[in-house]
């Protein structure tokens, strides 16, 4: 943690079930502003359930329940009357397979402002060509504009949708193994992306990429089976684990 920096997420006893099955058990911890924080584990772990909990996308599973509270600057967004619709443009999800609309580059990014009331002509160009460039596209695509977003590349179409959820003007970002498909080139450049933005948004990173946990991440949880089995700064977690399941996960032992 560093000086100043505050408790952007915390999650105490927080638990979920698909009808009878319980995905995640009794999970507390915390998510500092500005940090880039892993969720690490094999499948199953509950790592993508959990961001589907922090945007209450969990909300539209039938026979899904959740136990516990998440707090994202100190309010607790699982209370019935919490504003959803506001709380998924405060944390934007990116999913592993990106998902373009089937209209412009530029419509990709002024669709969903516009919708939120953003009808100004020069700010939704300014808004485009901001997200763009934080997502470090723009000079890729800047004579592209008015091209169908499905004529991109993988790595491309994977910084579009990141892009579009930086359009939205997000305070935090959850990543749902935004590499999974991606080449190496592609790859780096999602990271380095990501680097640039942990100066404006807190990031949570699921990977089943061990090594890019290690190299991305500040703080890391290991989840198995729904359970918190590690918590801790990436670099302890990595050299000094304190529970041998995950020394045996980082160690290709299972997963």
């Amino acid at each position: 943690m560093q000086p100043g920096q505050h408790i952007k997420i915390r999650l105490e006893q927080l638990s979920f079930f698909y009808g009878e099955f319980q995905a995640l058990k009794d999970l507390s911890l915390e998510v500092m502003e500005h940090e880039i924080f892993g969720l690490m584990g094999p499948a199953k772990s509950g790592k993508s359930t959990l961001l589907r909990i922090l945007n209450r996308m969990s909300d539209l599973i039938p026979g899904a329940r959740v136990e516990g509270r998440v707090w994202l600057d100190g309010e607790d967004i699982l209370q019935p009357d919490y504003d959803v619709v506001n709380l998924r443009r405060r944390m934007g999800l990116v999913l592993s397979i990106p998902v373009p609309l089937p209209r412009s580059v530029f419509e990709n990014l002024a669709l969903a402002p516009r919708l939120f009331g953003k009808k100004n002509r020069a700010e939704l160009e300014d808004l485009v060509e901001q997200s763009l460039v934080a997502a470090q596209l723009w000079d890729e695509v800047k004579d592209r504009l008015h091209d169908s977003a499905l004529k991109l590349s993988g790595g491309q179409q994977q910084r579009l949708c990141l892009a579009r959820t930086l359009a939205m003007q997000p305070e935090v970002i959850l990543l749902d193994e935004p590499t999974s498909g991606l080449d190496p080139i592609s790859t780096a450049k999602i990271e380095e992306t990501l680097r640039q933005l942990k100066k404006n948004y807190t990031i949570i990173l699921v990977s089943n990429n061990t090594k890019q946990i290690a190299r991305m991440t500040e703080r890391v949880a290991f989840l198995l089976m729904g359970e918190l089995i590690e918590l801790g700064n990436t670099s302890q977690v990595f050299t000094v684990p304190k529970d041998k399941r995950t020394d045996d996960y980082i160690s290709g032992r299972f997963g």
